[in-house]
């Protein structure tokens, strides 16, 4: 064993590497502050809605491949603004990213990706034309004159 890993110099070396990688100090916090956490990585691709993907196989397996969403979104991200080519490489349905897997089909009548917009003023309502069965109560108002 070295005399570099008793002391822990690596685990040093290791933490100024992710500095430098994720923009210096300014930038590690402004990463810090929008995703709770710092890693390093490969950048394995970006989709085009501006997401990067990233891989590093020192992590856990199941927390090695992970996303950092678009500036675009400010704070408002969730899962359902990664593309679903991208979201079978994040969970290991595939080994290869979207952009250099032949295999993968791409037809004329397949949907454009649309990310879910349940819960915000974008969300999909539906109209009704029919009555209801039951009508509330409404109660009579007492007269103030």
């Amino acid at each position: 064993m070295s005399i570099v890993k008793i002391l822990g110099l690596d685990k040093v070396a290791s933490f100024f590497n992710i500095i430098r990688q994720n923009g210096g100090i300014r930038g590690s916090l402004y990463k810090l502050y929008r995703q709770d956490e710092l890693k390093d990585g490969t950048l394995v691709g970006e989709d085009k809605f501006g997401n990067k993907y990233f891989e590093n196989p020192r992590y856990f397996y199941g927390r090695n491949r992970w996303v950092e969403y678009s500036d675009n979104y400010n704070m408002n991200y969730d899962g359902s603004q990664v593309p679903a080519e991208w979201f079978g490489w994040l969970h290991y349905k595939s080994d290869l990213p979207p952009h250099k897997d032949p295999a993968r089909p791409n037809y004329p009548w397949m949907a454009e990706f649309t990310e879910n917009l349940s819960g915000t003023t974008g969300q999909y309502t539906p109209y009704t034309t029919t009555r209801p069965k039951v009508e509330p109560w409404v109660p009579e108002r007492k007269s103030t004159v």
